[in-house]
């Protein structure tokens, strides 16, 4: 994963989510339930890394603003 950048953590409320789920159907499930929750990044790249479990994804979110609601 790259690297978290200062300006991701700048502020109270603003968080970095990493994700680890068994598969990429449940990694999107989490990061659209996320994104009714709160401002967030969106859906972000799930990926596979070689010898680890499961999938990875990061999703940037503020928890000051609502999400949707949709």
């Amino acid at each position: 994963m790259t690297r978290i950048d200062d300006v991701h953590v700048s502020e109270p409320g603003l968080v970095v989510l990493d994700i680890t789920a068994h598969d990429e159907a449940t990694a999107h499930a989490m990061m659209a339930s996320l994104e009714r929750q709160w401002a967030t990044s969106g859906m972000g790249p799930v990926r596979r890394e070689p010898g680890e479990p499961g999938v990875k994804a990061r999703i940037y979110a503020d928890l000051r603003r609502p999400g949707s609601k949709a």
